[in-house]
């Protein structure tokens, strides 16, 4: 909806506003400072072959131009080209761990080194519940993923937790 209205007002009248800005005039040189008008005149007046010599064509150079051919060709470049009818080389899959009841993807195989959303917060919640069981090299093991990696997910990764509070812990308000 916003890029349409902002192409709209973008193209309002477009045509009348290009066509106003190419019938302006187009800007002139800068103006000389009166000094070097008359020190330009002066010069010209003295050295009236200058003149002369700035309308003149040199046809010698003109020749030398005209034998001037220049032919370009892309250079080779060092990358190969991949070629397309080469197909990739199968990639190791696993199969996702455990009946979850979050499975709405139906996922058949995930990459090795890889997890699944819901793979992850299992993890994730199987470590927080039991750190000493789930451990770091456990977890790489289990899910076939680097260690840095699972030590990373873990230091820098939580799960939600709910607390809930009584109504007898806390301050309430009395009803009026």
């Amino acid at each position: 909806m916003g890029g349409s209205v902002t192409r709209a007002i973008r193209n309002f009248n477009l045509e009348n506003r290009a066509e106003r800005e190419i019938s302006k005039l187009k800007p002139s040189l800068a103006p000389k400072h009166p000094s070097t008008k008359n020190l330009f005149r002066e010069g010209m007046s003295r050295h009236s072959e200058i003149k002369g010599e700035i309308a003149r064509k040199d046809d010698k150079l003109l020749s030398l131009l005209k034998n001037v051919y220049v032919d370009s060709k892309d250079p080779v470049s060092s990358i190969e080209v991949k070629d397309d009818r080469t197909h990739q080389e199968p990639k190791e899959f696993r199969m996702p761990k455990g009946p979850h009841p979050f499975d709405t993807l139906d996922l058949v195989n995930i990459p090795k080194g890889k997890v699944s959303i819901v793979e992850a917060l299992t993890l994730l919640n199987n470590h927080k519940l039991h750190p000493d069981t789930w451990t770091a090299e456990k977890i790489a093991q289990e899910y076939h993923l680097d260690l840095k990696d699972v030590i990373s997910l873990l230091r820098y990764f939580v799960t939600f937790e709910v607390k809930v509070f009584h109504p007898e812990d806390r301050k309430a308000l009395p009803p009026e």
